[in-house]
């Protein structure tokens, strides 16, 4: 089988869809090999979840959303997230009133330059992260996403970080950030580090999180502060926990 030749009726052909977009986006040099790797991890725990967004993280995209309708927010892309929803951000950022910036772990500015040309593609205007006469440092932060945007994640109130690494959350927490993050792990420090952790693919949340963005823009600012004051964090990444042991533990029956 090819990479792009994948039988309709192939029980993983969603999956090895994704999967050829992957690699596209590596050839095409938006992706690092490091990525790949992230996304084969995730999709592990994919399998655990179902691979279907279940009610808890229905919820907790609901409350991610608001709060993004809420604040002074910025959208961080990496080359996975430009990779698997490029457009899908620029609409969610449209609908929210967010900035986007790019960070990344493995940094390129050539990368950068092809990553913010997908995003402008899609509609995207303004592009934060590239230009370095505006970047600025997270204190303490070693890794090169310590770069950061004085007019997007430094001045923000909300950062959300779909497919983050734990080093940049826990800094960007130091700095009195909201951090709002979509990971596959609920394990990973990303996922309890933030403080609202979308417990999902993003393939499929930030589609839903575009849906929320519509169906919730007639909301009062009181409507949508009360679907955030109601969260806990903690709670949630609980309850996915024994949601996706009680599946592991159904399966082995």
């Amino acid at each position: 089988m090819t990479k792009h030749n994948i039988p309709k009726d192939h029980p993983r052909a969603h999956s090895l869809k994704i999967r050829n977009t992957m690699i596209d986006s590596y050839d095409s040099g938006i992706l690092s090999q490091y990525g790949l790797i992230a996304h084969g991890r995730g999709e592990a725990f994919d399998y655990i979840l179902g691979e279907t967004t279940n009610k808890i993280s229905l919820k907790t995209i609901r409350v991610a959303t608001a709060l993004l309708l809420l604040s002074n927010s910025v959208i961080s892309v990496n080359g996975n997230s430009a990779a698997l929803c490029s457009k899908e951000l620029v609409n969610l950022a449209k609908l929210t009133n967010s900035k986007i910036e790019i960070n990344l772990f493995h940094k390129s500015s050539t990368r950068a330059k092809k990553i913010s040309q997908l995003l402008k593609n899609h509609g995207a205007m303004d592009i934060y992260g590239i230009n370095k006469k505006f970047l600025t440092q997270i204190p303490n932060l070693k890794s090169d996403r310590k770069f950061i945007d004085k007019r997007g994640i430094f001045s923000a109130d909300v950062i959300f970080v779909p497919l983050e690494d734990g080093d940049r959350t826990e800094f960007l927490k130091k700095m009195n950030k909201t951090v709002i993050t979509v990971d596959l792990n609920p394990l990973s420090r990303t996922s309890i580090m933030s403080d609202i952790s979308i417990i999902d693919n993003i393939i499929r949340v930030i589609p839903e999180m575009v849906n929320q963005s519509e169906n919730m823009s007639n909301l009062s600012l009181d409507d949508l502060q009360k679907i955030v004051n109601k969260f806990n964090n903690q709670k949630q990444l609980q309850l996915i926990l024994r949601f996706m042991s009680k599946r592991l533990i159904d399966l082995s029956t």
